[in-house]
């Protein structure tokens, strides 16, 4: 699968947290999130690896017992079913992998 990049197909998750999925495959999936400074994504957990890397912004994740500080360059991956959350420090571009796929992210 490969894909052009557009500005269409974004959904909202929370308040302030928009995401679109940009390809995926039969083990992994590619999302693009775009986050609005001082909103939160709420506490949560998945069956899915996730690995992630910030874009543009500045996030504070927090996952487990760990809380990090991120901005463009960072990276990061979050263990299945490990409790995560996201506070948006100002507006912010996140590219998050996730295995295996998220059905609930499909198109």
């Amino acid at each position: 699968m490969m894909v052009h990049r557009s500005e269409d197909g974004y959904r909202t998750l929370a308040d302030g947290i928009r995401m679109k999925t940009l390809v995926y495959g039969e083990l992994t999936i590619l999302c693009e999130f775009k986050l609005e400074g001082g909103k939160k994504l709420p506490l949560h957990h998945h069956p899915h690896e996730q690995t992630g890397y910030v874009v543009s912004g500045r996030i504070v994740l927090r996952a487990g017992d760990d809380s990090f500080e991120a901005g463009p360059g960072d990276s990061w991956c979050i263990h299945k079913d490990v409790p995560h959350e996201a506070e948006v420090l100002t507006d912010a571009v996140v590219v998050e992998v996730f295995s295996p796929v998220r059905e609930d992210y499909l198109p």
